[in-house]
């Protein structure tokens, strides 16, 4: 069973075969993916798809698919891209560690869904999961993700930024931010947290 997560104006859901064409289309924009090496092929956006709900069903850690609330109450819920948390995959002087990410197609941005839905994953991750720590970390001309980063409380840690071992000497993106926050440190209430989490139908 998925745990779904829910916040006044979205949800956090396993991912349904309808979700990939919106997926593989936001993943293949260029400006959704101005912060990363290069957009998705088809194939590389299903596989992320697949093996995000492949992680969330075996250890309750993945990037859940967001679903944007219908409104008016008539009108259907959107599919929005993804939010999460996941084990960070490679080394680094920070790891082992899990970081809270999320990727939403342009329409949605701006809109504050990527920061209320991030609060809910890490009022997941702190409560449910126990985890003790959250990192999350962008490349360094990422502004937007970082102001985001930002307003869950989290604090940059000039000390542990990174070159992204995925990515060649000299590439643009190889600097990286980190940044950071510990169970502590949301108990005391950065960020505001959402509706709890629970279980999906």
């Amino acid at each position: 069973m998925v745990i779904e997560l829910e916040t006044a104006r979205t949800r956090l859901r396993g991912w349904r075969p309808e979700d990939l064409d919106a997926f593989a289309a936001m993943n293949a924009d260029p400006q959704v993916m101005e912060h990363f090496p290069a957009p998705l092929s088809r194939e590389e956006s299903d596989a992320l798809a697949v093996r995000s709900q492949q992680s969330l069903e075996r250890d309750g850690l993945g990037f859940f698919a967001l679903e944007i609330k219908a409104s008016p109450p008539e009108s259907e819920p959107r599919f929005a891209g993804f939010v999460g948390l996941w084990q960070v995959p490679f080394e680094a002087p920070f790891t082992p560690a899990v970081e809270v990410g999320w990727r939403l197609a342009v329409w949605a941005w701006g809109k504050g869904y990527a920061g209320e839905a991030a609060s809910a994953c890490l009022a997941y991750g702190f409560e449910q999961l126990g985890l003790p720590r959250i990192v999350s970390f962008t490349a360094t001309t990422n502004q937007r993700s970082t102001a985001v980063m930002r307003r869950l409380g989290m604090t940059h840690d000039p000390a542990l930024d990174f070159d992204h071992p995925w990515l060649p000497l000299g590439h643009p993106l190889r600097r990286h931010l980190l940044y950071r926050i510990t169970r502590e440190e949301f108990a005391q209430g950065k960020p505001t947290r959402e509706a709890p989490a629970k279980p999906s139908q």
